[in-house]
């Protein structure tokens, strides 16, 4: 078997990286989505790639398919089964309120409505002592009402069945053998959390979009399986590893992320081998934009996640990468309001009917319309030629929004792109001091790491609004999240619920709960990945005593209760600016995570093939940059044509089949051993 492949379906597009391991070759290519069928531009993909799927020993997926169906509420007709008296968790959720001062403010409502959810008799004590034997004449009864009602999907979560599922998982076994064709999953098979809003929720979600990826996921196998493709298939998990497809269609919750992620594991494994100990992971596609902080090569996975944002979303259990999300992308729609102020976002034109350049029946301006015009992105050059621009349209549709604003003849037209850049600016600048400034970071003391189709174009003018000293241009930018997900290892998170004070004592249980946790993830990945090399990674929550909130922090191999105390004061002083020194600390949870490995191809085997040669004179074109205030005739440069070593001074634009990068005026840039650009800002 010789290729490795990865695929990553995006808003706009759906992105392939294959690494062929006799020839060495990388190979990248690009499709439109096809939301009526995602697996067509998969299979688009191979096809330009000219993959012969009989000889590929691998392929992992990453979806957005999840997170789209959490927020199109349009998945599977869906039923919760739970403990008696507890009926309403769902609606109930939280006593907080997140905006306080909005009179209409509300939740968005529970994914399943209150006819669907469904009680019967069992208990079981916070300690795991059986209260209530399970009623299982009612659960038949129950059963029968389901089926009448012609369900799809049946979410089962008891409460304190994190202490003991005994109950959960023999109710989940009446079911499936009542209900044969419904997708049934107990809380339990999820999280072993005790908050039973969190656990409820994650529970539901998972059966609300586990028939749609069933489905979607056995579609893609027949499709691989018809070309004659017969070994290992992976998807994206949430928390940056992939997992087999079996365990994907059991916990599809854990593929909410799956397409982001891939970019920020490719950025950490960078990282490391630049020596780069702080970095921004920054993405920006067709439809939004990403960034996530990664310190020495790791991330933050963090849990609960919540689908729709904390204020009005509802949350998940299970780890997911710490990343925060702005509706700003290239297909990201310029608009004026009725008070006549230009707004860029949310809402996105993906890729159908895409940017008006696209000529696909789009009229209303974007971000990659106001690139286009200002001269950023060549019309006959945009994914090497395969989809040339229609720079006219893109030009008459800025004109019409910038005479609503008074800005007339060719000069209105480029102040007008440019402020659609600068709005977008904004919002993803504001992205990036969410996950620094508010946490505590400087943004000043990390480099950036910038991919996806429209991140390098804008990165330089975001991180020297930032003060951000270096930024780095992975090769292959347009496709690099499908490149991370090539560079990812099996990864498997479990938390259990450890509620004690931090004392030699609970140091000593503590080891005895991993152990059991160890065990039981080692048989779960020997099913999947027979024969693979384990690795394991201990966490621990922790809180002040009394405190609702905790934070997480890796356990090193030799901890004791002084070493984890200094940790979690140094964390804590950092996020919230003081600590109360001797305050009694207790473990909220434990997590482990198991790392197996999977076939991934080494880092430096994917860095472009370049003559050592310098490039020759560049051709230049009228490009406008804000910080001139006008177009500057600037060289443009073909990535693969440039060597390491190679430096120029800004201004520069460097073009790529899947992405462009812009340098400013008075930026230079450098191309590193591994064919990365580095810019830096002084």
């Amino acid at each position: 078997m010789t290729y490795i492949v990865a695929a990553d379906t995006g808003g706009t597009f759906t992105d392939l990286a294959a690494y062929d391991r006799d020839t060495g070759r990388v190979v990248y290519t690009k499709s439109l989505t096809n939301y009526t069928e995602f697996v067509d531009g998969v299979m688009d993909c191979v096809r330009k790639a000219d993959i012969d799927l009989s000889r590929t020993g691998s392929v992992k997926f990453g979806t957005t398919l999840v997170i789209n169906t959490y927020v199109q509420r349009n998945g599977a007709l869906t039923a919760v089964v739970t403990t008696r008296g507890f009926r309403d968790v769902l609606e109930i959720r939280r006593g907080n309120r997140p905006i306080p001062f909005d009179l209409r403010y509300e939740r968005e409502p529970a994914l399943v409505e209150r006819e669907l959810r469904f009680t019967v008799g069992e208990r079981v004590g916070a300690r795991g002592e059986i209260l209530q034997p399970l009623d299982e004449a009612g659960l038949e009864r129950v059963a029968d009402e389901l089926k009448r009602l012609g369900v799809q999907a049946v979410a089962v979560s008891f409460i304190n069945a994190y202490a003991n599922d005994a109950h959960e998982q023999r109710a989940a076994q009446i079911l499936r053998s009542r209900l044969p064709g419904v997708y049934v999953c107990a809380g339990t098979e999820l999280s072993r959390e005790w908050y039973e809003y969190e656990r409820t929720s994650t529970a539901v979600a998972n059966a609300y979009v586990g028939p749609k990826l069933q489905q979607y996921v056995g579609r893609l196998q027949d499709r691989l399986a018809a070309q004659d493709f017969t070994k290992s298939f992976f998807l994206m998990a949430s928390n940056g590893g992939v997992f087999s497809a079996a365990m994907a269609q059991q916990r599809p919750v854990m593929l909410v992320e799956s397409g982001p992620v891939g970019g920020c594991i490719g950025a950490g494994v960078y990282a490391r081998e630049l020596g780069l100990e702080r970095v921004i992971a920054f993405d920006m596609g067709g439809t939004t934009a990403k960034c996530a902080v990664l310190e020495n090569g790791r991330f933050e996975v963090k849990s609960p996640y919540y689908v729709g944002g904390y204020e009005r979303g509802f949350p998940v259990s299970g780890g997911v990468l710490d990343i925060v999300e702005v509706g700003t992308g290239g297909g990201s729609v310029a608009w004026v309001d009725a008070q006549g102020s230009l707004h860029v976002g949310p809402r996105s034109a993906g890729s159908t009917p895409g940017p008006v350049c696209y000529g696909r029946g789009g009229t209303e301006p974007t971000v990659t319309d106001a690139n286009l015009v200002l001269g950023r992105i060549a019309p006959s050059s945009f994914l090497g030629g395969e989809m040339p621009l229609d720079e006219s349209g893109a030009r008459d549709a800025i004109a019409r929004l910038a005479s609503q604003l008074g800005f007339e003849g060719p000069g209105g037209v480029d102040d007008m792109a440019q402020g659609i850049l600068s709005i977008g600016a904004l919002t993803m600048a504001s992205a990036i001091k969410q996950i620094t400034i508010e946490r505590g970071y400087d943004a000043r003391d990390f480099a950036m790491v910038a991919f996806g189709g429209g991140g390098p174009l804008h990165t330089a003018a975001l991180a020297r609004e930032l003060s951000i000293p270096h930024l780095v241009i992975p090769p292959e930018p347009g496709n690099f999240s499908a490149l991370g997900m090539l560079l990812a290892e099996a990864r498997v998170d479990q938390a259990r619920t450890f509620l004690r004070l931090l004392e030699p004592s609970s140091i000593d249980e503590m080891g005895a709960c991993f152990l059991d946790m160890q065990v039981e993830m080692t048989d779960t990945l020997a099913r999947d990945f027979a024969g693979a090399r384990l690795r394991f990674e201990q966490q621990v929550e922790l809180s002040f005593r009394g405190q609702k909130h905790s934070l997480r922090l890796p356990l090193e191999s030799q901890h004791g209760v002084d070493g984890i105390r200094r940790q979690f004061e140094e964390i804590y002083r950092r996020r919230y600016g003081h600590v109360e020194e001797g305050a009694p600390i207790q473990t909220v949870a434990l997590v482990l995570t198991a790392f197996a490995d999977v076939e991934r191809p080494d880092l430096a085997l994917l860095a472009p093939k370049v003559a050592a040669s310098p490039p020759g004179p560049a051709r230049t074109r009228p490009v406008y940059f804000a910080e001139r205030g006008r177009r500057l005739e600037t060289p443009v440069f073909s990535r693969y044509t440039l060597p390491p070593g190679f430096a120029h001074a800004g201004p520069a634009i460097i073009e790529e089949y899947g992405s462009t990068t812009v340098v400013g005026p008075d930026d230079r840039f450098e191309i590193g051993r591994l064919g990365e650009i580095h810019i830096r800002f002084h």
